[in-house]
């Protein structure tokens, strides 16, 4: 569990951090741990009368040092990561603090540049498939009303379909205003709404840039918003050393496949069923669970050649073999001609097809049919692999 590793890293490393996006329970979390260290302090740094504390941050960060200090939101206050940096190398020992943030580490510059080598960040993703476990219809009420826990938790399909909207608008016009990122908040809705037209394909900017009337670089600045605020994920292509013309764009994805219904209108499962898009929607739910089990030093990638080979996500760790996942909105998947191809020219050591059924079964040698509720069993059995 997340809360383990985060404890396990507070022994070791002077800063942790828990970042993620708005409203995953990075806050809850971190209550958690403070209730496990009652030698800590907590500040808020959305509230004035926590942010009036820090006017004097070395003054104020002194009087605790001996004390796990926990600073949520610090993407609010920048300024602090010289401070904490000096203070944690003026006495460096573990568990000195514990930062929550909403933004990525690249895009709180401050904090790559000023804790290099002290600090240990976690990702704190909406609720996965594992979380919520199987069963009385949660793998479909996840996949619909996506894992952020006011919206899954709510009391019907409207009240989710509500809160995910409340979530875009105040990400728009409140949240990106407080990174201090200048773009029109109706600008970037329709950005992010043709982003969820084009979920789960080749990311095209002169072809986005042409529909909204703006330049290339301007989406790709939009693009990287999203991305480092944990709202899209690009899934890179895998440049194999082969003799064929392989695909260099990478795909995009709505992370949060709630988020993704919210953007295009679709708040029922009969609704959803009725899109066409509805097999890139799997197709990104999917992706995004298994990425979120991923263990360390194991990428995610996609692989395409321009003659028709494929693997909707190729998962690379150095020494061994890939593993090949394609994804599959079908009662009863085949494997398809380009995975084939794919898994014979990167020499995978096998292949799943994720489906939404309920019984794992071969579809060759080495290939499996695998319901998703059981994609922990890839990654044991590629731990196995001598």
């Amino acid at each position: 569990m997340l809360e383990a590793r985060i404890a396990d890293s507070l022994t070791q490393f002077p800063v942790v951090g828990i970042i993620g996006s708005r409203q995953t329970g990075k806050t809850t979390l971190a209550k958690l741990i403070q209730e496990r260290n009652r030698n800590s302090v907590y500040l808020d740094l959305e509230l004035p009368s926590d942010l009036n504390r820090l006017r004097e941050p070395e003054l104020y960060l002194n009087q605790h040092g001996e004390s796990l200090v926990i600073l949520d939101e610090v993407q609010r206050m920048p300024g602090l990561f010289p401070v904490v940096r000096a203070l944690v190398d003026r006495k460096r020992v573990p568990g000195r603090f514990l930062i929550l943030g909403s933004a990525s580490p690249e895009m709180i510059r401050e904090s790559s540049e000023s804790l290099a080598g002290r600090v240990m960040y976690h990702e704190l993703s909406p609720f996965s498939l594992e979380e919520v476990g199987h069963g009385k219809g949660r793998e479909t009420g996840l996949w619909l009303r996506g894992g952020y826990p006011d919206s899954f938790l709510a009391r019907d399909p409207e009240s989710s379909l509500e809160w995910r909207e409340a979530f875009i608008r105040t990400y728009l016009e409140r949240d990106i205003p407080q990174l201090g990122i200048r773009v029109p908040a109706g600008q970037l809705r329709h950005f992010w709404i043709m982003i969820a037209h084009y979920h789960g394909q080749l990311w095209n900017a002169s072809q986005i840039a042409g529909s909204l009337g703006v330049s290339a670089p301007t989406v790709r600045h939009y693009l990287s918003i999203l991305e480092d605020t944990f709202l899209v994920r690009q899934l890179q292509p895998y440049h194999a050393n082969l003799k064929k013309r392989l695909v260099k764009s990478p795909k995009v994805y709505i992370r949060d496949s709630g988020l993704l219904h919210a953007l295009l209108g679709i708040g029922t499962l009969d609704d959803l069923q009725g899109r066409p898009l509805v097999g890139h929607s799997w197709e990104g739910f999917v992706i995004e669970q298994v990425v979120t089990q991923l263990p360390p030093r194991w990428q995610p990638y996609f692989f395409r050649t321009a003659a028709g080979a494929e693997v909707d996500l190729l998962l690379v760790r150095p020494g061994k073999k890939p593993i090949a996942v394609e994804v599959k909105y079908s009662a009863g998947p085949e494997l398809s001609r380009g995975l084939r191809s794919a898994c014979l020219d990167l020499h995978c050591r096998h292949a799943y097809v994720i489906y939404p059924g309920n019984e794992p079964y071969p579809l060759a040698e080495d290939a499996t049919a695998m319901p998703l509720e059981q994609i922990g069993k890839i990654f044991r059995e590629a731990s196995l692999e001598k």
